[in-house]
């Protein structure tokens, strides 16, 4: 089975016969399938009232996710999926003498099943995709399957330095992850990785040229403009110019043996209010080893995946 972060086959067709009728909800349950459709109502008791073309479906709260029946995940994670898709297995249907159908619904088994047959697979440095959930100061939090979280810390997301995820990522949005390591079914992630080397980003850049780019950060002896996400230049101080501004900024030198591009900033562009398209130069698979630092230079950073 392909398991996905929630939201990601609501559309298909195999889903919407699932959730479409009596007959596809009780094949559903015969089959075993994890289906989706929208959380309308968290009702006074956290159970999670499901819409159905067909009828309406339940998901009590010991089955709205892994860990509550334990205590270890709190109320909050099914109040917060109201108006929002989320995944189920089918537990039971049932037709009323007005011919009314209502299904049990249980979001916590297609967790379970996430966890056994895909999470507890995974190994460090296996590329898989994920779904921006929501953001605090230190990451995003992200859906790696069924609504299961996991987190890329902010240092993580990119070698340029952010002040705030929200400048890498939006919420919803689907992105590629590295696993850094698979702990008894916690997986920790990284995702800079796939952004390309200084060697790779910085070949799309030439002495002379004048760029676009985001101003990161203004210090007194310069000014760090973003030029990609694993790529960022140093600019001689300007005044009137503060971080999260567009910019366009010439390129003095690119510098390999030192890792270093100077810039000149020539004019400023307006506040960057949206996160930026990103590039990823790997996007499948597995890697062993990466290695950022340019080959001309003495540095040697990077990361090794046990």
């Amino acid at each position: 089975m392909d398991f996905r972060p929630e939201g990601c086959i609501f559309d298909t067709a195999l889903n919407q016969h699932y959730i479409s009728s009596t007959e596809g909800l009780a094949e559903a349950c015969q089959n075993g399938a994890v289906v989706e459709a929208r959380a309308a109502v968290c009702n006074s008791s956290h159970d999670l009232v499901i819409e159905l073309p067909c009828g309406k479906g339940i998901i009590p709260r010991i089955e709205g996710a892994l860990g509550i029946a334990e205590g270890k995940t709190r109320d909050i994670a099914l109040i917060s999926r109201v108006n929002k898709i989320v995944c189920f297995k089918v537990m039971e249907v049932r037709t009323d003498s007005n011919g009314d159908i209502s299904a049990i619904l249980s979001r916590r088994s297609a967790q379970r099943q996430c966890l056994d047959e895909y999470i507890s697979e995974l190994h460090s440095g296996d590329i898989i995709e994920a779904k921006i959930t929501h953001h605090e100061h230190f990451g995003s939090f992200v859906d790696i399957g069924c609504g299961i979280p996991s987190l890329i810390p902010i240092d993580a997301i990119s070698v340029s330095r952010i002040s705030h995820p929200s400048d890498r990522f939006s919420i919803g949005q689907m992105i590629k992850a590295v696993v850094r390591s698979n702990e008894n079914g916690r997986i920790f992630l990284t995702h800079k990785e796939l952004l390309g080397t200084w060697d790779e980003n910085s070949a799309e850049f030439r002495t002379g040229e004048t760029v676009s780019g985001i101003v990161r950060s203004v210090e007194d002896y310069g000014i760090f403009v973003e030029l990609a996400p694993n790529l960022a230049g140093l600019a001689e101080p300007k005044d009137g110019v503060r971080a999260g501004q567009r910019v366009s900024a010439y390129i003095k030198a690119v510098i390999p043996e030192k890792m270093k591009v100077k810039l000149v900033i020539v004019d400023t562009c307006g506040e960057c209010d949206q996160p930026e398209p990103f590039r990823y130069f790997i996007d499948s698979g597995h890697i062993e080893r990466w290695k950022y630092s340019s080959d001309r230079s003495s540095r040697n950073t990077g990361t090794i995946f046990a």
